[in-house]
């Protein structure tokens, strides 16, 4: 998930995408030029780990002007963990 937040700010099309899973991935990126993150605190994980094909992670984004939370899911492909979807919270 940190790594992914780093890609969004870096705006790493190719690292989101590499990191997407082949099911849910999108053709491209869309970036919002004028959005400028903040900071990522991770509010809560379930399953995930080594024993396990697929997890969450439930987390606040910050961006100027404001946060959003979602609660993203991620399953192993081929050994890696790869995002497949998320879910906004209020």
């Amino acid at each position: 998930m940190r790594s992914r937040y780093c890609a969004f700010v870096r705006r790493d099309e190719a690292y989101l995408l590499r990191t997407w899973h082949p099911r849910t991935r999108p053709a491209r990126v869309e970036f919002d030029p004028g959005m400028r993150w903040t900071g990522l605190e991770i509010l809560g994980t379930g399953e995930g780990s080594a024993f396990h094909s697929a997890g969450t992670v439930t987390f606040r984004a910050s961006y100027a002007g404001g946060s959003l939370q979602e609660r993203s899911r991620f399953e192993r492909v081929d050994g890696a963990w790869v995002y497949v979807d998320g879910e906004f919270l209020e």
